[in-house]
């Protein structure tokens, strides 16, 4: 049964109070009715099917659910995945967005996607999604970040063009939502590019994460894949443009028209990265691992993806390479890289990867396999 659907409730059915057609006192009478009418008023606001709060938790199961429609094939090529992702804008990666998946004792906190800017559900984890529901894990993932309010953004498929808070907004939502279906008390979440600074937002500011008490945070797991962490040069572009802006000519401001706020959001030294990073990187509670590619051409320096653990929490910082230098994932490609799915794995399930190596193979640039 959905938690949409009204569900039976142990509670003793509501009944009306008996009409009094014999011959009384007229007070007496509406005496009765009026505490009849609270009685029966008082039971109908107990009744935990009816509540404001049940509605809503499945008006937003609900919406979550038509977020996409489909699936996909298992997609290693990036190109090929970013392609497809174009002309079937809505439907999830194989084994993604089962929401009669129920967790287990081994595997208990459903994992939601993030994807990047400009790409889908499907574009960016046409290759990690199947490899994580393979596993036994129940994985899900959203469309967000979806506007006309840029060229960029009129394209279908090509979503994040969105204000990145704005999209943590959504992703609130969404999570709230796998929650109340999986009964899960805890997520973990997998952000690619954008999807990483969107989601270290949403544990600061939407109620991700509680640093009063860790063990209120709605999610345990954060992996960042080529996360645009603290911002992006783009090879100098957005350092010159960050520069002019700061000094008056606001170049950016311009940019937001034919790309979109999303991708102004994650230019080095934003206001937007400039306030979400101001407190630290890291919240207390939270398992971070952080996946970067030398070959990065997007998000630049490489090293930006990089987090530094703050009181609490914990960072592994991966440069890609290192041990396999074959791999030549770029920014693109990095998210269908066979080394660091194999990272992914890991980190979300330490246990069982413990003592797998992760493979080491020739990954291209842009295309990947």
């Amino acid at each position: 049964m959905k938690p949409w659907q009204a569900e039976p409730t142990d509670a003793p059915p509501r009944t009306r109070a008996p009409r009094r057609a014999r011959l009384g006192a007229a007070l007496m009478g509406a005496a009765a009715v009026a505490a009849s009418m609270l009685t029966s008023t008082s039971v109908a606001a107990a009744d935990p099917t009816d509540t404001p709060q049940v509605v809503e938790r499945a008006a937003g199961v609900a919406e979550a659910i038509a977020n996409t429609t489909g699936v996909g094939p298992l997609e290693t090529n990036a190109v090929s995945a970013i392609t497809h992702g174009m002309l079937n804008p809505l439907v999830a990666p194989e084994g993604v967005n089962d929401w009669d998946c129920v967790p287990t004792a081994e595997r208990p906190r459903p994992i939601v996607l993030v994807h990047g800017t400009y790409q889908n559900a499907y574009s960016s984890f046409s290759a990690i999604g199947p490899a994580l529901q393979a596993e036994g894990h129940c994985v899900f993932a959203l469309n967000y970040g979806i506007t006309s309010h840029s060229l960029a953004g009129i394209i279908p498929g090509v979503n994040g063009t969105a204000a990145v808070a704005d999209g943590a907004k959504e992703l609130a939502r969404y999570v709230d939502a796998v929650l109340a279906q999986t009964g899960a008390d805890q997520v973990d979440l997998v952000g690619y590019s954008q999807g990483a600074p969107l989601a270290r937002q949403y544990l600061r500011f939407e109620g991700g994460a509680d640093p009063a008490d860790p063990a209120n945070n709605k999610v345990k797991n954060l992996v960042s894949i080529a996360g645009t962490n603290h911002g992006t040069t783009l090879n100098g572009i957005a350092t010159i443009g960050r520069f002019m802006t700061d000094h008056g000519l606001n170049i950016l401001g311009l940019y937001e028209l034919p790309f979109g706020t999303g991708p102004m959001d994650q230019a080095v030294g934003s206001p937007f990265l400039t306030n979400l990073n101001a407190g630290g990187d890291t919240e207390p509670g939270i398992d971070y691992t952080v996946i970067a590619s030398s070959y990065d051409q997007v998000s630049t320096p490489y090293q930006a993806s990089f987090l530094e653990a703050g009181p609490g929490a914990t960072v592994r910082n991966i440069r890609i390479q290192d041990g396999c230098e074959q791999d030549w994932s770029d920014h693109l490609s990095l998210a269908t890289s066979p080394r660091a799915i194999d990272y992914v794995l890991e980190a979300l399930d330490p246990e069982s990867r413990d003592g797998v190596t992760p493979r080491c193979a020739a990954h291209a640039w842009i295309t990947g396999k």
